[in-house]
């Protein structure tokens, strides 16, 4: 049996099984699935079509004592279209995004982003839905120097030109040329603890090519609807994101230096930093 507290609110069309206990501060959505051994504790939001594995254990006070009670819960919120694996323990607190992929037993300690599987303890990102593909294989790209595109949308890889002899080797490439646009700014990143996620934006106006110059690292992108992982493992290999495309890197390696070119000044108001925005933005209100 299960038990739900008054103050409750849950969605239409919604799979609540035995044993789970819901309290009042709780909003669960339409068509979510609740397996066996549950509890969503007060400050607990659940939205739309989220699936929640049995035995998983949710939060909501990060310094618990008998009796003695916050001012105000910690706030959780779990969204659309999000799976958690059973026995996951959620921290109080956290944001778990949308279509994120959450393996049993992992214990998540920070916020989650859109899209990401997130497995471990604590929980690490290793991949994102739908962006396993061969084109995150660098041996794809042609040997010679030239580019190839993608089934994400305004995405090319790029083999860059490249020189070797008995003093070193050399890569590099001509603005208009192999980066396909003006060049009005770069940035490095580098420092960057292995298990870190950067990006995370896409952007209005903005054009960028990516190279790994040092180091390995990898770059998803993702055009509302296709998404692909790419591999920067060559100095000689590079990606271009044009506008409009939500750009993630993660998976540094402890030596990685990205080498990123954009076409624009820095402007905070050319960033869209907001998924749900950005699906918005592309799709004209369409959702997950």
């Amino acid at each position: 049996m299960a038990h739900i507290l008054p103050g409750a609110v849950i969605g239409r069309d919604c799979n609540i099984c035995d044993h789970t206990f819901i309290e009042n501060d709780v909003t669960v959505g339409d068509r979510v699935t609740i397996k066996c051994g549950v509890q969503l504790w007060d400050g607990t939001t659940v939205e739309d079509d989220v699936f929640i594995g049995p035995n998983a254990t949710f939060t909501n006070d990060p310094f618990p004592r008998s009796k003695q009670y916050p001012t105000e819960f910690s706030r959780t919120v779990i969204k659309r279209g999000a799976s958690i694996g059973a026995n996951a323990t959620i921290l109080p607190g956290i944001t778990i995004g949308e279509r994120s992929m959450i393996g049993a037993g992992a214990v998540i300690t920070r916020n989650v982003p859109p899209l990401a599987i997130v497995v471990g303890n604590p929980g690490r990102i290793v991949g994102y839905d739908g962006a396993q593909s061969k084109d995150a294989i660098p041996a794809s790209i042609p040997e010679g120097v030239g580019g190839r595109t993608t089934h994400v949308a305004g995405v090319t890889l790029h083999r860059l030109p490249s020189a070797a002899d008995m003093r070193g080797k050399l890569s590099f490439g001509e603005i208009q040329r192999q980066i396909p646009f003006s060049v009005n700014r770069f940035f490095l990143v580098y420092g960057v603890p292995g298990k870190e996620v950067r990006g995370e934006h896409a952007h209005y106006r903005c054009h960028q090519f990516l190279v790994c110059a040092h180091g390995t690292c990898s770059v998803m992108a993702d055009d509302g609807t296709n998404r692909a992982e790419f591999l920067l493992d060559d100095p000689t290999i590079g990606v271009y994101l044009p506008p409009r495309v939500w750009g993630v890197q993660y998976k540094y390696s402890a030596d990685a230096v990205l080498l990123v070119f954009a076409s624009e000044y820095y402007d905070a108001a050319d960033y869209i930093r907001n998924y749900s925005d950005f699906l918005t933005v592309i799709h004209g209100g369409e959702g997950l």
